[in-house]
C-alpha cells in the first residue's frame, strides 16, 4: 500500500504538458505524510484506488464539479487548484464559484476584474478578504488565478452574511423568497437527509447548540447550500465548478440535492479531499465518519494540519 502511495506522489510531482494532466507540489500539511492512504484517491462507486488523471477525465464529462475542502488545510486547496487547471486545460470553460465570496462582495469583485481581469492577487484586497474570517487568501489565489488565466467567470456564490445570520436566528422571512420557493426550503428534506443534516449541525457545535436554535441553524445551512447551487446554475456557461467546504458538497444533503432539483439530469461530480486518521488505514473505514456511506464520488486523502479536537474546550473542568 505504501508503494501505491509513493507511485501516486510521483505522478503528482511530475510536470506534464498533456491536456488533462494533474500536477501537485509537495505536501504542506505537516502530519501523517507517511500514512498508508496519504496521496491515494478512492473511487467511491468503483471501490478502487484511481489516478489523478482518471479523476480529471471524470470531471471533464461533468456539467457541475464540486470540490470540497477543510478550510485550513493548504493541501486541499492545492488539490482544488490542480483539478481546476486540469479541467480548464481539457478545453472546458466552466464558471468557478466560491463559497468564500458572498453576494454582497459581487460588485467589488466585478469592479476589480473589470480593471484588472487577470489580477488574482489584488482580488483579496478588493473584497476586504482579511476581515472575512477565512484562511489566508494565498490558499485560494492559485484557484482564482487559474480561472482568470482561462478567462472564465469567477462567481461570488454565497449568501450575504447578514442574511445567513438572520436565517440562523430564526427571523421570520429571512430566507430570500425566490430561494425558498425555487428549492422548497419551506419544507424539510426527506427524513433521512434531514436527520443527517441535523446531526451534522449538532456535532459541528459539539452538542452545545441550544435546542431552540437547531432547526434555524439547519435551515441556514440549507439556504447556503441552495444559494451555492443557484449560483452555479445562474452562471452556467459551460457548466460550473464550486469551491466549498466538504459539508456543502455532500451528495446526501448538500449542494448536489439542490442542483438536481434545479437542473434535473445534470452530470455532477464531487471530489472531497479528506485528512487521514492514524486509526483508519483503509478507504472504506472513512464511511463511518459519514453515517456509513461516503457521500462523494472521489475521496483524495491528504496529510493533516493538526490533531486538535475542536470540542475539547467544552470538556475542560470549570474553575
Amino acid at each position: 500500500m505504501r508503494a501505491r502511495a509513493f507511485l501516486v506522489t510521483v505522478l503528482l510531482l511530475v510536470g506534464c504538458a498533456a491536456r488533462g494532466a494533474v500536477t501537485l507540489g509537495p505536501w504542506r500539511s505537516p502530519l501523517e505524510r507517511e500514512h498508508p492512504l496519504t496521496g491515494q484517491i478512492w473511487d467511491v462507486k468503483g471501490q478502487r484506488v484511481v489516478t489523478p488523471e482518471a479523476v480529471a477525465a471524470r470531471l471533464k464529462d461533468a456539467r457541475y464539479v464540486l470540490l470540497g475542502e477543510k478550510h485550513d488545510n493548504p493541501d486541499h486547496h492545492a488539490v482544488q487548484a490542480a483539478l481546476v487547471r486540469a479541467l480548464l486545460a481539457s478545453g472546458r470553460r466552466p464558471a468557478v464559484a466560491f463559497e468564500m465570496f458572498t453576494e454582497e462582495q459581487a460588485p467589488a469583485l466585478a469592479r476589480h476584474l473589470a480593471g484588472a481581469p487577470r489580477d488574482a492577487a489584488g482580488l483579496g484586497e478588493a473584497v476586504d478578504w482579511k476581515r472575512s474570517g477565512w484562511p489566508d487568501f494565498a490558499f485560494y489565489q492559485p484557484i482564482v488565478q487559474a480561472a482568470l488565466d482561462a478567462g472564465v467567470p469567477v462567481v461570488a456564490a454565497n449568501l450575504a452574511p447578514a442574511t445567513a445570520r438572520s436565517v440562523a436566528r430564526g427571523e421570520p422571512g429571512a430566507v430570500p423568497p425566490e430561494l425558498s420557493t425555487r428549492y422548497a426550503l419551506d419544507r424539510p428534506l426527506a427524513p433521512a437527509a434531514q436527520a443527517r443534516l441535523t446531526a451534522e449541525i449538532r456535532d459541528a457545535h459539539c452538542g452545545h447548540l441550544p435546542a431552540t436554535r437547531v432547526d434555524s441553524m439547519v435551515l441556514a445551512q440549507r439556504a447556503r447550500d441552495a444559494a451555492l447551487a443557484d449560483s452555479l446554475v445562474r452562471s452556467d456557461a459551460d457548466g460550473g465548478v464550486l469551491i466549498a467546504g466538504v459539508g456543502h458538497v455532500r451528495a446526501d444533503h448538500g449542494v448536489p440535492l439542490y442542483l438536481t432539483a434545479r437542473a434535473p439530469g445534470s452530470n455532477i461530480a464531487v471530489v472531497a479531499p479528506l485528512e487521514v486518521r492514524d486509526s483508519l488505514t483503509k478507504p472504506e473505514e472513512y464511511a463511518a465518519l459519514f453515517d456509513g456511506t461516503l457521500p462523494f464520488d472521489f475521496v483524495w486523502f491528504t496529510p493533516r494540519m493538526d490533531y486538535a479536537d475542536p470540542c475539547a474546550r467544552f470538556r475542560l473542568p470549570r474553575a
